[in-house]
């Protein structure tokens, strides 16, 4: 810097700034009923700082719908003129963060000096009457109309304590409705210390009973339950709970999680997290404090030493957001694996009701698949099947059908009365892949050259006899394979390649406006590699009487009957299969022709 450099100081646009502060920082007006009681609350606190005399600590909020006003009045410790200027008049400056600097804190909740403005939010008139313990036989009005002027007064004094009155702007009426304010009441102030009540003090507080894990005595498991399924009710609105888990560790949180009764599916997140700071609500949207497998589960969490942003409205993602998911996750994975052992009854349930979405909780944590790993039910062609009775059925090796419908496996694996998964479902294809992986045996992964090799060995036959299959059986773009597999009975299979129709898909231009560039070019590196001439397989069985019927002889009943056998492959195949086009009317149309030949009836037309 030059001697010359002149040092200047920054101004503010104090209009300006009000208006950024008092109606951008919020998201919804709801909030200024948070904050002026988070106020109110934390003057009580002060109070028993600072305080040597008794007092009997109370919130008051009272609407008052026929003068559009809200009223909140507590008996903390009150504001001398010169806070109400330091303090209650300054952007930015709290007394409570002044105190919980100094570590004298002992539940206080504010920080940051900008609750307040959020009265301006909300409000055409903001006043305030306060008289402080220090000098309780002076009062003062603090009055402001948009918060860039004030006027301040002596006035009569009243009980130890502060009113604010604010006179509502006609767009925020309804903050002065008793039903809404009640709802936004127990909404944002239930785990307060200090009794909230509502209209009058001989009301019982919208903030009792406290929360489960406060209770000191030692209860019956039967009341604690229903204690903890009424607490959860407040916040669960659209499932009940099968069980409850209280939040277990040696980390920063206290709480309680649930698992809810709600159906779910591999993609469902249900996920309902509402996170407490010091009593008083931060968000009821903190779903990513679960694991992302847990779409069927909810939480109340209480962390005095989380973070809020500056509106309170959200948590920094720091290291103690971390510790607490880390919390969460452990208390989650320990509570399932206690269930079976504790409540069999619950834990029935949840593997009815959340099967689905447990197959990608097994993948995800060790010892959640060792819970489950022979209790969940993986859907195969036969139904649902645990692993246990898939491998006993499929003798170890575990078919996987990757396809979009039922195809060939369904004709096949029925004829050979061995279940497919369905590995197109949530989880199925992982937790059968991490079964094998950990318990032994064999993934086989159908409509795959590597899995298809698995199930028809290719049989080597004279060129004569593989141009003879392909004159009676071939299609463009398709494979005659000759093999060997049970049952006899079945003569042909036609396999769609599903990795060539990936490859199609991939080069499509549709496709390239769907994926990104970084993700197309590693698809298209694997999918290099893939021959996308040969759309489908039809293999041949060589043990079947009606090949080698084909094979030996070559009437016309035998050419009917390779007419025969191509339709009934074709009509065996799904229609969403890979590349494959059937055109089933033709297919029919040769069939019906080909059956009339054989038992020699004329075909007729019907018109």
């Amino acid at each position: 810097m030059t001697e010359t450099a002149e040092i200047l100081t920054t101004k503010v646009d104090l209009p300006g700034l009000m208006k950024v502060l008092g109606h951008n920082l919020y998201s919804t007006p709801s909030v200024a009923i948070r904050e002026l009681v988070q106020n109110a609350h934390d003057s009580i606190g002060r109070r028993r700082l600072e305080d040597a005399a008794d007092f009997e600590p109370r919130i008051i909020v009272r609407p008052d719908p026929a003068n559009g006003q809200l009223i909140i009045e507590d008996s903390g410790a009150g504001l001398t003129r010169d806070e109400i200027v330091r303090y209650l008049a300054t952007v930015g400056t709290g007394y409570t963060g002044r105190l919980r600097d100094a570590g004298r804190d002992e539940g206080l909740i504010g920080y940051f000096g900008l609750g307040f403005l959020s009265a301006f939010f909300v409000s055409r008139k903001v006043e305030l009457f306060t008289t402080s313990y220090q000098s309780p036989d002076v009062g003062w009005c603090f009055s402001s109309a948009g918060g860039e002027r004030y006027s301040l007064e002596a006035v009569p004094a009243r009980a130890v304590g502060t009113k604010v009155v604010l006179t509502l702007n006609e767009t925020f009426r309804s903050l002065g409705d008793p039903r809404v304010c009640g709802d936004l009441l127990r909404k944002y102030c239930c785990l307060l210390r200090e009794p909230v009540h509502l209209d009058d003090a001989d009301s019982a507080p919208i903030n009792r009973p406290p929360p489960p894990w406060r209770l000191q005595e030692a209860l019956p498991t039967v009341r604690r339950t229903r204690i903890e399924f009424d607490f959860v009710a407040r916040f669960e609105r659209r499932f009940e709970p099968i069980c409850t888990l209280p939040l277990r560790g040696d980390g920063p949180a206290r709480g309680l999680l649930w698992v809810q009764d709600g159906f779910t599916y591999g993609t469902t997140d249900n996920r309902n997290v509402s996170v407490f700071v010091r009593g008083m609500l931060v968000s009821r949207d903190a779903r990513e404090l679960l694991p992302a497998w847990a779409g069927f589960c909810g939480g109340v969490i209480e962390a005095d030493s989380l973070t809020p942003t500056a509106s309170r409205e959200d948590l920094q993602r720091d290291s103690t957001y971390e510790a607490v998911a880390a919390q969460v996750a452990e208390t989650l994975v320990s509570g399932l694996a206690a269930l079976p052992r504790e409540q069999p009854a619950a834990w029935r349930r949840v593997l009815m009701r959340h099967n689905e979405s447990l197959l990608g909780a097994a993948v995800a944590d060790d010892r959640l698949f060792e819970l489950l790993a022979d209790q969940l039910k993986v859907p195969t062609s036969e139904g649902e099947l645990t692993m246990p009775v898939l491998r006993q059925r499929s003798k170890g090796r575990i078919h996987v059908s990757m396809g979009e419908g039922s195809g060939y496996e369904e004709v096949l694996f029925r004829a050979m009365q061995m279940p497919v998964v369905t590995g197109t479902r949530y989880g199925a294809l992982p937790f059968c892949g991490l079964h094998v992986e950990r318990r032994g045996g064999e993934v086989v992964r159908l409509g795959t050259k590597q899995g298809d090799a698995t199930l028809f060995d290719p049989v080597s036959v004279s060129p004569a006899v593989q141009a003879r299959l392909d004159a009676l059986l071939g299609r463009e773009g398709q494979a005659v394979v000759p093999t060997r597999f049970a049952p006899a009975e079945l003569p042909v299979v036609l396999v769609p390649d599903r990795e060539a129709a990936l490859k199609r898909r991939i080069e499509q231009d549709e496709a390239d406006k769907r994926i990104t560039t970084a993700l197309l070019g590693l698809a298209r590196l694997y999918t290099a590699r893939i021959d996308g001439e040969v759309v489908a397989r039809l293999y041949v069985n060589l043990d079947s009487p009606v090949i080698d019927r084909l094979l030996h002889d070559d009437g016309p009943a035998e050419r009917q009957a390779a007419v025969v056998v191509r339709a009934f492959a074709d009509l065996l195949t799904d229609r969403r299969e890979g590349l494959v086009e059937v055109d089933a009317a033709a297919a029919f149309a040769g069939l019906t022709t080909a059956l009339m030949a054989l038992i020699g009836a004329p075909t007729t037309a019907k018109g």
